[in-house]
């Protein structure tokens, strides 16, 4: 089973609406994947997704309210087969927290987006609430991508 993890800093606004982009993306293709998100920090362990990301996602017709915000463990490396950082601060922290064993592919969100390669997605946490929005159409087209480059194009 092909998996991924979604990482932002305090995994409640980017990775989380992220994770739910590439459920959505599994769905559409009938397939059941191992997708999760994860922090860089520890400041909001155990919370819900912010109230404006619950929102976008709820637009959506997706449901954030089971997810909870958790840190990446070194665990995660071995767990998922990608790891993707919505920011290039997050790539840098996990390519430091890798182990040599590891096989997990770490890449840049919007890497997979040809002309928007070493853009990061923009944190809407102290932003307007428009700036979710702007996250959501972000990762949407990111995760569409990373979908069709590892599992092939929707059926």
């Amino acid at each position: 089973m092909t998996s991924f993890l979604f990482v932002c800093t305090g995994n409640i606004c980017r990775s989380p609406l992220a994770e739910l982009a590439m459920r959505r993306e599994a769905e559409l293709r009938g397939l059941t994947l191992d997708i999760d998100s994860a922090a860089t920090g520890h400041w909001n362990l155990g919370e819900a997704p912010d109230p404006r990301a619950r929102a976008i996602a709820s637009r959506q017709n997706l449901d954030a309210s089971p997810l909870r915000a958790r840190l990446v463990t070194e665990d995660d490396f071995f767990r998922f087969d990608h790891i993707i950082a919505l920011d290039r601060s997050h790539l840098a922290i996990l390519k430091q927290m890798q182990p040599r064993q590891s096989k997990a592919r770490l890449s840049l969100m919007l890497d997979h987006l040809p002309d928007r390669a070493g853009q990061d997605v923009v944190d809407p946490y102290y932003g307007p609430d428009e700036g979710f929005i702007t996250t959501w159409q972000d990762v949407e087209a990111g995760c569409a991508a990373l979908a069709i480059a590892s599992l092939g194009p929707r059926p």
